[in-house]
């Protein structure tokens, strides 16, 4: 739905001399609604417009909210907390532009289009993203908020985060105790995509998100307040794992995360790593960057990736060569200029055999580059089962 003629006559005009998506003051609006010869827009001056004391936002084209009538919400009586109102340190500042902006060296694939169409419908769908490391999920939810030009909150979740980090605290500022809100009723309040990164990282005090994720809005029992989210907020949680552990133990630190948590995520996204055209032209553009000639680079270390891969996944190896691992290659490359020690030099974090096993498996790909001989007899120590025509070393 849109505005209604009236209503978008004011948005066009106000947008018009403030600029789209502006953010005008209470005394703002009065003198222009004067200079524009309108009747008063008390439609504008609350929610979900209000996005702080007295300031009120302009929709954008394409992005009309749709005002909703608050629901009444009877709060429980509790003693009444005096803050002194010169000390209050406004939640955001209302005219930052929390829009991300686009990466060139982005390509879409996977289930981008499916991220991007629950972002830029402004519906309140809560979408858990799942998949193994370095495949682009997070990339993947910036680059849907860039392309929809939605404000986007990013909060990496770890075994500590609790209440205070998500919903609000107070804190010491020029000897003054102020409160501040958290990131996730930013969010809220202004309508925006919040991103729960490694959310299977969390502990039990995640649960503070409940009502968060129902839509409903949170109750912030520290300062008295209830909070509803604007039109247009959104809750998506990216994770290596579906929130059930992590038996193989690839992702130490991940937990099991509460089943009634988990259901409030109506649909589950499983994100795989792009396909071999997919990530050629990923790490094309990359060298491009670079201005670095890619040759048969890219295809080279694209091939070696998904012969790895299809191992990992028939059980043959406990490790994998992730897209994010193959640009970190290619950057390595434009510094040393040489293919070998790049890759040497981004796969040192494996173990010494699989190390081996990789590098021995590339120079099978790629004869420009040639294992050392002391190399080789290590893998020929660990594998002598394998045949020479054999590329899988594992």
């Amino acid at each position: 739905m849109s505005l209604t003629p009236a209503k978008k006559r004011f948005v066009d005009l106000a947008s018009a001399k403030y600029g789209e998506g502006a953010v005008m003051t209470r005394k703002e609006v009065k003198a222009f609604v004067k200079e524009a010869d309108l009747g008063w827009v008390s439609w504008f001056v609350r929610a979900p417009y209000r996005v702080g004391t007295g300031k009120f936002k302009l929709p954008v084209d394409g992005e009309m909210f749709i005002p909703v009538k608050p629901k009444k919400v009877k709060l429980p009586m509790m003693k009444k907390i005096e803050v002194d109102e010169e000390s209050v340190v406004a939640y955001h500042n209302p005219t930052e532009n929390l829009v991300p902006e686009k990466d060139p060296l982005y390509v879409p694939f996977g289930n981008f289009n499916d991220v991007f169409s629950i972002i830029k419908s402004g519906r309140y769908y809560p979408a858990f993203i799942t998949g193994l490391s370095g495949n682009g999920k997070t990339f993947m939810v910036e680059q849907a908020c860039a392309k929809a030009k939605r404000e986007y909150f990013r909060v990496n979740i770890t075994v500590e985060t609790d209440e205070d980090d998500l919903l609000g605290h107070y804190a010491l500022i020029d000897g003054n105790t102020v409160w501040q809100d958290g990131p996730v009723v930013k969010a809220m309040e202004r309508g925006a995509i919040l991103l729960l990164d490694e959310i299977d990282l969390a502990s039990s005090k995640i649960m503070c998100l409940q009502p968060v994720l129902e839509g409903k809005g949170v109750y912030l029992k520290k300062v008295n307040r209830f909070v509803s989210p604007s039109v247009g907020f959104n809750v998506l949680a990216t994770a290596n794992t579906k929130g059930k552990g992590s038996e193989d133990g690839r992702f130490i630190g991940t937990n099991i995360l509460n089943e009634a948590f988990l259901e409030r995520f109506p649909i589950t996204v499983e994100q795989e790593y792009p396909s071999m055209s997919v990530e050629r032209k990923i790490l094309d553009k990359v060298f491009a960057s670079l201005d670095i000639e890619a040759g048969d680079f890219s295809e080279k270390l694209v091939t070696w990736a998904d012969i790895i891969r299809k191992t990992f996944y028939e059980g043959g190896i406990d490790e994998i060569i992730a897209t994010r691992r193959l640009v970190h290659i290619v950057n390595a490359y434009a510094i040393f200029g040489d293919r070998k020690k790049a890759i040497e030099m981004c796969i040192a974090r494996f173990d010494d055999d699989t190390k081996t096993s990789f590098l021995d498996l590339y120079s099978k790909c790629d004869s420009e580059v040639v294992m050392d001989e002391e190399s080789t007899e290590t893998v020929e120590e660990t594998s002598t089962e394998e045949s020479e025509d054999n590329l899988n070393p594992f």
